[in-house]
């Protein structure tokens, strides 16, 4: 019981270890390198992880067994625990106070897709007894979990393109509360499926010269990307104590729910911005104080507007000043595991004092007043009496809002 109360009230959630495959490579330090010297991961419209191969990570049987978006959460959680110091067993900590969140925004839709038409081919015999476990949307989290050992709290959040943040949020909930010493969270997901590709062309959400341009006047639609964000979480004092590099603190989080429209923002951006200000104060930090937006920015006319006046409302002036960039300028937009990849890349930034590029974007949108980052990565100078403090904005279809405060580590 006192672990418990010290765990919720006199220690930070710090980030120990980040593991991260995207379309600009394996490997979260490949994410904040190239994105930050201006590479482009989205290649004939699509941001595909193809430097990925499942057996460089996985068993020919543990592949097989496992959809793509679980294979790649397997490897982001792999770096992410060596990251961490965890390469053996859970760094000494009781494995039922270490738990494991891995949130998507459509699970095995691979799987899906390739069952039906075993079915429509094969008939009933033809279909694999492995089917619905494969596609489930807690495969990932279940199957990391086997890996490691550890039987603390689990199970996956399934918000949309919230989904990755809204389980480090939770993640930190956990540990703060008490339940979990330790947390495994992030996001995968695996979508660049005909049908998938096929019904966002349907809605007119892709854009259709398979260019992310996050707040550009010609923004048009976003593209689609695959790939998964994996994050150590741990009790700050017991991280420190064991000599674990702290990569940073997740200092606030909060979370709110449009109730406007099951896929357009509330164009007000009313209630993005009061998960904003809720992150802020959670973090015990006032607007003036943020350096840095991860913003959503998934290049769509609506969601870049309404995210722009939702900034506007939390930050007030400082909404027009503080450097601005989406991690979807250069990857795409990841869906479910969006939200846990940007908050690697956000992380990482704070940690090189850089931010990264707005990719993509070559015209100013009168209606939108940001400062967006452009021509290069922009130095954020270390404030005097306080670390780089960042927001990591995810938003997603039924109007899910998750903002994440992220500090950059301190002695």
């Amino acid at each position: 019981m006192t672990q418990r109360t010290q765990s919720a009230e006199t220690s930070r959630v710090v980030v120990t270890g980040v593991g991260a495959v995207t379309a600009l490579g394996v490997g979260a330090r490949t994410l904040h390198d190239r994105w930050s010297a201006g590479d482009v991961g989205i290649a004939d419209g699509a941001g595909a992880a193809t430097a990925f191969d499942p057996r460089d990570h996985l068993t020919a049987k543990a592949a097989r067994r496992a959809d793509r978006f679980t294979q790649l959460a397997v490897a982001a959680a792999d770096e992410a625990l060596a990251d961490a110091g965890w390469e053996d067993g859970t760094a000494g900590l009781d494995p039922s106070r270490v738990g494991c969140i891995i949130g998507t925004g459509i699970g095995g839709l691979g799987t899906l897709e390739r069952e039906i038409e075993v079915l429509d081919d094969r008939g009933p015999l033809g279909l694999s007894p492995l089917g619905i476990p494969m596609l489930m949307g807690n495969a990932a989290t279940a199957t990391v979990a086997m890996r490691r050992g550890v039987h603390g709290p689990g199970f996956a959040t399934l918000s949309a393109c919230a989904a990755g943040a809204n389980a480090i949020g939770t993640g930190v909930r956990l540990i703060q509360s008490g339940d979990a010493d330790a947390m495994i969270v992030g996001g995968s997901e695996a979508t660049l499926t005909r049908f998938a590709s096929t019904a966002f062309g349907q809605m007119g959400t892709l854009s259709p010269d398979g260019v992310s341009r996050p707040f550009d006047a010609h923004r048009n639609g976003f593209v689609m990307g695959e790939g998964a964000g994996v994050l150590i979480l741990e009790v700050e004092a017991r991280a420190r104590a064991r000599g674990a590099t702290i990569l940073g603190v997740v200092a606030g989080y909060a979370t709110t729910i449009d109730g406007h429209h099951l896929t357009a923002p509330e164009p007000d951006g009313t209630w993005a911005a009061l998960a904003m200000r809720r992150a802020l104060e959670d973090a015990g930090v006032a607007p003036e104080d943020v350096d840095y937006v991860n913003a959503h920015g998934t290049s769509t006319a609506l969601n870049d507007a309404a995210e722009a006046r939702a900034l506007g409302i939390a930050l007030g002036a400082r909404a027009s000043t503080v450097p601005v960039s989406s991690t979807k300028s250069t990857i795409g937009h990841l869906l479910g595991a969006g939200g846990a990849v940007e908050a690697i890349a956000t992380l990482l930034a704070l940690g090189a004092g850089v931010a990264p590029p707005n990719l993509g974007w070559a015209d100013a949108d009168p209606a939108i007043d940001l400062r967006i980052v452009t021509g290069g990565p922009l130095p954020l100078p270390a404030p005097a009496g306080r670390p780089l403090t960042a927001l990591s904005n995810s938003f997603g279809f039924g109007g899910h809002n998750a903002v994440l405060c992220m500090q950059a580590p301190t002695s």
